[in-house]
């Protein structure tokens, strides 16, 4: 089965991940790219501190563990959105790839865009910046 490749520039997190998460239980692979520049819709600062709660719940040893970089975060949120303690669930999000920017193997390969995923709002933070105020360090690629 071909890889689909989906650019996440400007998309709502939470919109393209439904999607994806349905295409990956189909069966399909995936390739987010730009995963820095997908959106979380909302208040900028209400955002940070949930996020920000979330990733300082728990013990360091023990967990619960929430990631900090963009890449991970986006493929985080996905992965809420199948039913990942089954087997299917693991499979579908073992054929899931995210990548900050545009890794050089898939710089050739046209990208899709999916069209009702789109950011037409107005309050709304960047994964990438809100990943950097969580502690993230800076991406240099």
């Amino acid at each position: 089965m071909q890889a689909v490749i989906i650019d996440a520039d400007n998309c709502i997190a939470g919109r393209l991940a439904s999607r994806v998460a349905k295409e990956l239980l189909k069966g399909s692979e995936i390739h987010i790219i730009n995963a820095e520049k997908a959106v979380i819709s909302g208040n900028r600062k209400y955002v940070q501190e949930t996020f920000l709660q979330k990733v300082s719940r728990g013990d360091p040893y023990h967990g619960p563990f929430y990631p900090i970089r963009a890449d991970r975060l986006l493929r985080r949120i996905v992965r809420g959105m199948l039913p990942h303690r089954k087997q299917r669930g693991r499979d579908a999000l073992k054929r899931l790839h995210v990548h900050m920017a545009v890794p050089e193997e898939l710089k050739d390969k046209q990208a899709t865009k999916i069209k009702d995923t789109e950011n037409r709002l107005d309050r709304y933070i960047a994964i990438g910046k809100l990943s950097k105020q969580l502690g993230a360090r800076a991406y240099g690629g």
